[in-house]
């Protein structure tokens, strides 16, 4: 059993807020919307900081970027130009035409799948798109690096113990071209004061922000592409209901566009289903608590840890009536329950202070990259397999992928 399935079950005997202790660390193991609003919102100043752990002092060299940094001057200095520079609607948006770009050449190859009859891996498939739209978008021209496997890399980077330089891997400078990707970006504020108290963006800060982004780019959007489409496999009439959606407000002589998104309500039904069911990070980013505090009664001394289960929240059937283990968009018909971090029932991309900065980036590549799967053709799972024996097997790492590899026969349908 993973790690949030055995807290899912701990919750249920001892409550939605319980302590525990990890080796010598005092841990606590939020697991309800009411108690997590309780540390993520009344009290998020106090438990706003993240914990030090080894592995990530190693693989930063010493530097943080903005998702695993301790509260204080340094990660505010950080986040501040980050959200000025790189995490802008207008930064985003700028990349459209490469999104336009990397996903056509991805429909293309599915296309040629199709005609062929043939079974895709859609998992690696998926993966791929991901990669060369984050190379692009962070590191600009890729065209040198074509074949390098940054998912490779990237899920390495969880598990080395050792002493890490990027340069060593992923050629910094010179390289790339670095006119308008995020780390060029960046660079603009390369040896500039952040604050006050001496802090530099030096070239390991960048190094550590650009680590942040891609893997937060790359697992999270890929992981959560493949549980639509396995949802969609297993639920037929999901798929139809939304390639009708599709249909009716972009018709079938065109490709999903970005501003079509807005537009698509059942499309957004379905994404908050798939965040509730299967969240990529299903115990969110461990935060830490910067003093002692009281919380209903219970001491939790400083530097404790929490954990928040929003996978166990996302099965709350206090929350989500009793259907809450059933894959059901409509739920959220009339409900104005949003992904922004304010109500938490649905909590995918944390809340407060550490909200993640890339959640609009995220939500746009998810919706373009599923509307677009399901709009240009029809899938089914191999012949020799029912929807029913489709293995949902979560595999717990960086994110909460499948475990077994999504194949499925797409059939072109525009």
């Amino acid at each position: 059993m993973l790690p949030h399935q055995s807290l899912y079950h701990l919750a249920k005997k001892y409550g939605p807020m319980m302590s525990i202790r990890l080796g010598v660390v005092p841990t606590v193991v939020v697991s309800s919307p009411q108690a997590a609003e309780i540390f993520l919102k009344t009290h998020d100043a106090v438990f706003a900081s993240r914990p030090r752990l080894q592995v990530l002092e190693l693989i930063y060299n010493g530097k943080r970027g903005i998702a695993f940094t301790e509260l204080g001057s340094y990660w505010r200095s950080v986040r501040k130009i980050c959200n000025m520079t790189i995490f802008t609607a207008s930064k985003f948006e700028s990349f459209a035409s490469t999104r336009k770009e990397v996903l056509a050449h991805f429909i293309e190859s599915l296309k040629e799948a199709a005609s062929a009859k043939e079974v895709v891996n859609i998992s690696k498939k998926i993966g791929a798109l991901n990669e060369e739209m984050t190379l692009r978008m962070v590191l600009g021209n890729v065209k040198k690096y074509q074949g390098f496997n940054l998912k490779e890399l990237i899920d390495e980077l969880t598990h080395i113990a050792g002493a890490f330089n990027l340069a060593d891997v992923v050629p910094f400078l010179g390289a790339f071209d670095l006119q308008d990707d995020f780390v060029g970006t960046l660079l603009k504020e390369l040896n500039q004061p952040m604050n006050n108290d001496g802090d530099i963006m030096d070239r390991n800060s960048i190094k550590a922000i650009t680590i942040d982004m891609m893997v937060g780019a790359l697992d999270t959007s890929a992981a959560t592409l493949e549980w639509a489409l396995s949802e969609l496999l297993r639920h037929p009439r999901v798929l139809l209901k939304l390639q009708q959606e599709l249909e009716s407000i972009v018709g079938n002589k065109r490709m999903v566009e970005e501003n079509d998104l807005p537009k698509l309500e059942y499309l957004d039904m379905v994404v908050k289903e798939i965040f509730r069911l299967h969240p990529v990070a299903p115990l969110l980013v461990p935060r830490e608590s910067v003093e002692d505090i009281i919380i209903d009664g219970c001491y939790i001394p400083k530097q404790s840890r929490v954990l928040v289960n929003i996978w166990a929240m996302g099965r709350d059937p206090n929350t989500w009536s009793n259907n809450a283990e059933e894959f059901f968009p409509e739920r959220f018909i009339d409900s104005n329950i949003d992904l922004h971090g304010h109500d938490f029932e649905l909590i995918p991309f944390g809340a407060g202070r550490r909200l993640c900065p890339g959640k609009k980036l995220g939500l746009i590549t998810v919706k373009l990259i599923l509307a677009q799967l399901v709009h240009c053709f029809n899938w089914e799972l191999p012949s020799e397999m029912s929807p029913n024996e489709l293995d949902m097997t979560e595999n717990f790492g960086v994110s909460l992928p499948r475990k077994i590899n999504l194949c499925v026969k797409p059939t072109y349908r525009m």
